[in-house]
């Protein structure tokens, strides 16, 4: 440890919950079931997952399995079998696994009995709720699964948070989130941090995305670029015209749709490798790429500076940032809570039947009514399928999983696999070749959403700043997380209060030059997993020091908490404009591998490439139709 981690706080005590690394599997013994590696979802109020901190998300116990069978090539032979049978089982408890138990008890009535199997320690799939209760009150995030776009639900998807009891226009009446944008009377900014800059150089007022390019011009000599960078980029955002003028406007729509946006600033305006690279992590919370790998068209619609040169014919389409969108203190862990409060009465014991449903935000849950013999509906955490097949003689399917070091089996007349549709040809390895090589391309964006608990928010008001944009930064954003009021939520901003600093970023790979979208994604999805929880932490101090050192904050001093929940499986991979060849072709990929095959349908967000909440219900519905066709 440097004399600077010191001075960062990197040995204060803090919990630091690390992880096998994920470097040869083989290593910890081909002997799989792995005990130890599962937690057991244990009685009693000390068994609650969301005031977990450390490595969350993809935790430690929840990957290893899987990564045997599907990397390692396990298998997995001898299962006990179990004396329970279901109606249904349902592989992945994430939204659109209880969407699913959901739809089928709606469908086959309340009798119906069903198993939802989930290989992390707690449900809700990337709809994780973090809690925090060091500071005071208590403070909650997200740590994945955050805004419900209801303007694009289906009638489905919009039937179902109408029964759970969500009422939207109730939901926003106390609601000033803005994500980076300006709130409470502090502004955004632009951090260049001295780790990869030099120095600590904090511009406020200004982002990269929202901040016209005659006022971003302003700015660029504190840029801390070498001075022919800071030139030329001064020249492009002071430049007006169109430099497509000569393009009839299908050839425009087609350069825009077909370049990336960092080759329109190196053709157009010869911007070099440091001032481009400035824009690189701007688009990417968003779209789970670097700019470099999305279109101009793409990037404009982000609000990154371009529309200038263009002309009035390419405007950048605004819908995707108009768009409302409501949300809860916890993200669409809500959803999940009000879900599993609908098909296991008593989860909440706290909640009467008639209660307001926006208590679920605040009402502890009881773990170990999740899994009681006898209910109708049973939810099993820390247990990771590893095979699925149609009995031989047609009447239902067997299913295999591992939880506590024991390989189970257990019978049942239908399954719904909504899970990462990438493991599924792993899980069901009977599907037909073509369904399996098209759900292997279902390749998940990497994301990370970090929170970070301060001991009050008094530098941020002191610098009059709500967070600030991170070039360079694998933490992209960092930002305040308040002005979300539900219920009997309402933690008013007051900066002598604790507060949570939340980072919203996709994690990349570090050099994408040259590489498919898919193996960028695989590159990506290594680097996070072979990181240890301290090297998130290190750049969470380092990051927090350069942006509020000067309002008086000390990471040493100042951070009580930081939950890290990572996602080397994210966003659900759906059809941008430079993806893989193979990847937009018609017929699309995730609809050639979600087919029914047997008494086994596929549902999660993957079987529709879109990467939100709505996506993930429809898939539910439609799985469980095929399997009632």
């Amino acid at each position: 440890m440097q004399p600077t981690d010191r001075e960062l706080g990197m040995s204060c005590p803090i919990t630091r919950r690390d992880f096998i690394h994920d470097v040869g599997i083989t290593a910890l013994g081909m002997s799989l079931p792995l005990p130890g590696l599962a937690l057991a979802q244990g009685d009693g109020p000390l068994y609650y997952p969301p005031t977990l901190t450390g490595l969350r998300g993809s935790h430690p116990g929840s990957f290893e399995i899987a990564h045997a069978l599907a990397r390692e090539g396990k298998r997995f032979d001898n299962p006990l079998a179990l004396d329970e049978q279901y109606d249904l089982v349902v592989v992945g408890g994430g939204i659109s696994g209880l969407a699913a138990a959901y739809f089928h008890r709606k469908l086959h009535g309340a009798q119906s009995r069903i198993l939802i199997l989930d290989n992390h320690d707690d449900f809700g799939g990337h709809a994780k709720r973090n809690e925090f209760h060091q500071g005071g009150p208590m403070r909650l995030a997200w740590g994945g699964t955050v805004n419900m776009e209801y303007p694009l639900y289906s009638e489905v998807a919009s039937g179902l948070i109408r029964e759970l009891g969500i009422d939207i226009a109730r939901l926003q009446e106390d609601f000033e989130f803005n994500w980076l944008g300006m709130r409470s009377g502090l502004q955004p900014a632009l951090l260049f941090d001295q780790a990869r800059y030099g120095l600590d150089v904090l511009l406020r007022g200004v982002t990269l995305d929202g901040t016209g390019p005659g006022e971003l011009a302003a700015h660029v000599d504190a840029f801390p670029l070498p001075e022919a960078a800071r030139a030329k980029l001064k020249a492009f955002l002071l430049t007006s015209g169109d430099v497509l003028a000569g393009l009839s406007p299908a050839e425009r729509e087609a350069y825009l749709h077909g370049t990336s946006y960092r080759d329109f600033l190196r053709e157009h305006f010869d911007l070099p490798e440091t001032a481009t690279q400035i824009f690189s992590n701007t688009p990417s919370g968003f779209f789970g790429l670097p700019a470099e790998s999305l279109s101009v068209a793409e990037c404009l619609q982000m609000g990154l500076p371009g529309a200038h040169v263009l002309g009035k014919a390419s405007e950048p389409e605004a819908e995707e940032q108009e768009r409302p969108a409501a949300m809860f203190p916890d993200g669409n862990s809500s959803i999940a809570r009000l879900l599993v409060r609908s098909l296991i009465p008593g989860s909440f014991p706290a909640m009467a039947a008639d209660a307001d449903p926006f208590r679920v935000v605040t009402e502890r849950l009881d773990y170990a009514a999740l899994d009681r013999p006898g209910s109708a509906v049973r939810l099993r955490l820390n247990s990771t399928a590893v095979h699925i097949t149609n009995a031989s003689d047609g009447a239902g399917v067997a299913v295999d999983y591992v939880t506590g070091g024991r390989l189970l089996r257990l019978p049942a007349r239908q399954a719904v696999l909504a899970c990462y549709n990438a493991i599924v040809p792993h899980l069901v390895p009977d599907l037909p070749p073509a369904q399996k090589a098209a759900l292997a391309q279902c390749v998940k964006r990497p994301m990370l959403v970090v929170n970070t608990l301060l001991r009050n928010g008094h530098a941020l008001q002191k610098l009059g700043i709500v967070g600030a944009q991170l070039p360079g930064s694998f933490l992209q954003y960092m930002f305040l997380v308040s002005g979300i009021n539900v219920g009997d939520y309402h933690p008013a901003w007051r900066p002598e209060d604790a507060c949570v600093m939340q980072s919203f970023a996709a994690f990349v790979a570090e050099k994408p030059d040259g590489m498919r979208v898919a193996d960028q994604h695989h590159a990506a999805r290594g680097r996070m997993l072979a990181m240890p929880f301290e090297d998130y932490e290190h750049e969470v101090r380092q990051v927090l020091n350069g942006m509020l050192g000067a309002g008086g904050f000390q990471p040493a001093r100042d951070i009580l908490a930081i939950t890290v929940n990572r996602w080397p499986h994210g966003y659900a991979r759906d059809h941008l404009d430079l993806e893989d060849a193979d990847w937009n072709v018609e017929p699309r990929p995730e609809i050639v591998g979600r087919q029914r095959f047997g008494h086994i349908a596929i549902a999660n967000s993957d079987a529709g490439a879109d990467a939100y909440t709505h996506a993930a219900i429809d898939q539910a519905w439609r799985a469980v139709n095929e399997l009632t066709a």
